[in-house]
């Protein structure tokens, strides 16, 4: 196994054993899923146990799940990155809901300044989504949010960044992230902060919740499905959020919520699984993309599955076919300006190369065949394509030019399906990965003993006596 991404001794009869060792680096078999899975399964009740872990396993005191009989109107904030969204979501109690929302763009200057000039900023956004909303629906609750005497609106915070939070309705801001850096609020309560501005412009408006995007994934999920036990997000990051038997969180100590017992949903912070490298499958490729990442050591697991870095892995893998030597293996060893650019291989090309591949025209290549594309020991001889097969590679051929710049005729078909190779290589890994972290989710529950060849199910309902049901975000 190459104990570097360069790529040396790539000669034509070599060439097929240098791709087998990278096949190797990116394969994980049952043995490595079942490690991976029990060491996530340590983690999670260490971080139960214990503040101050990388994987923090944070109590949100969110001590239920909707079961879909719900009624009535309630503002919903969210703020987690270049904008930020105000919702009026209506609960018609049979698990439907209807939904009204507006964006508002949060400038850079917002981001970096005064704490109360940006949490200003989302009370006037409120307001004016207050003020259109009561304009356009003069029969709604939440026009009476505008009367002087109306009681107050409640609302529920979705704060996608690092807090620690000791009630429903109470976070200590960590640490800014994504971007952020708006001063004097780190080390405060921002439901206060909020909370302050409302009052600074006379709104009636109490926020009642403080939530994370991944408890948000469950609750709505929980409304429609009648209940929910996870919510997980695949996205541009990763986390998941759980409903725990409040008895496991010992770390609560002596908090009331101890005391009250039942269940209480965790935020795992699972995209910070193994910071320490003991058991993920790491590469010189990954080691790359890490090293030279803004948070090196940090967010782990993330790195190895989420939409911000699976186009980085694939774009190291590829620079090392185009340098290798004394041969090239991928594009004559030409390299583009968006290839050579840090995080120019947008993730989303993967997924427009899988698509091609699997496309309309019939079930892609076996095993075999695409081994056999892949034989540099033998020409690619177009005419020897099965029809199919040559109009998937055409379709990659095509995806590869427009998205890193190469011209007409500088992307063979050998070319693409190599791409298509690595695409897939890193992206089944990051699948596999990901069913680690849910797969560590159903064995905590109960709905799951044993791993590997041992695992069996435990039952429709676990040890919580809910159903089975996940809300996932793929945002």
């Amino acid at each position: 196994m190459p104990i570097t991404s360069a790529i040396f001794n790539a000669h034509p009869d070599s060439i097929n054993s240098l791709l087998a060792d990278i096949d190797q680096q990116f394969t994980l078999d049952e043995n490595a899923l079942v490690s991976i899975t029990s060491h996530f399964h340590n983690l999670f009740n260490l971080g139960l146990t214990e503040y101050g872990h990388p994987m923090a396993m944070i109590p949100t005191f969110v001590t239920g799940v909707p079961d879909g009989t719900e009624t009535g109107t309630f503002l919903a904030l969210d703020l987690g990155g270049t904008n930020l969204r105000v919702c009026q979501v209506v609960l018609h109690g049979d698990r439907t809901f209807t939904l009204k929302q507006q964006k508002y763009r949060v400038s850079e200057s917002l981001k970096t300044g005064e704490a109360t000039v940006l949490f200003d900023y989302l009370a006037d956004s409120v307001d004016a989504f207050l003020t259109s909303t009561a304009v356009s629906q003069e029969d709604s609750p939440i026009s009476d949010a505008i009367g002087v005497d109306s009681p107050a609106v409640p609302l529920g915070l979705t704060f996608s960044f690092p807090v620690e939070q000791t009630a429903l309705d109470r976070g200590i801001l960590l640490t800014w992230t994504k971007g952020f850096s708006a001063k004097n609020a780190v080390d405060k309560d921002v439901v206060r902060l909020l909370q302050d501005a409302f009052d600074r412009k006379h709104l009636h408006v109490k926020c009642v919740a403080l939530v994370n995007d991944t408890v948000g994934a469950a609750l709505s999920r929980a409304y429609t499905a009648g209940g929910c036990v996870l919510g997980a997000i695949f996205g541009t990051g990763t986390n998941g959020a759980y409903l725990e038997q409040v008895a496991n969180i010992t770390k609560l100590g002596n908090n009331p919520a101890a005391a009250a017992g039942g269940v209480m949903m965790v935020n795992t912070e699972w995209g910070a699984f193994d910071n320490a490298r003991v058991v993920l499958p790491t590469t010189p490729f990954d080691n790359k993309l890490d090293r030279e990442s803004i948070n090196p050591r940090f967010q782990a697991y993330e790195k190895f599955i989420s939409g911000m870095y699976l186009g980085e892995i694939t774009r190291n893998v590829l620079l090392a076919l185009v340098d290798a030597a004394p041969k090239p293996i991928l594009f004559s060893g030409k390299a583009t300006d968006r290839l050579n650019k840090h995080y120019g291989l947008d993730t989303e090309m993967l997924s427009l190369v899988e698509s091609a591949w699997v496309g309309d025209a019939g079930a892609p290549a076996g095993d075999d065949e695409e081994a056999a594309l892949r034989d540099f020991s033998v020409p690619l001889a177009e005419e020897r394509l099965a029809p199919t097969t040559l109009q998937r590679l055409e379709q990659i051929q095509k995806i590869v030019q427009e998205h890193l710049g190469y011209a007409p005729g500088e992307v063979s078909l050998r070319d693409a399906t190599v791409v298509r190779w690595v695409a897939a290589l890193v992206v089944r890994r990051a699948a596999r990965l990901s069913g680690c972290a849910v797969a560590t989710v159903a064995i905590q529950m109960g709905y799951v003993t044993g791993l590997g060849r041992d695992a069996r199910a435990a039952g429709s309902t676990g040890l919580s006596g809910r159903p089975y049901a996940i809300g996932i975000d793929g945002r």
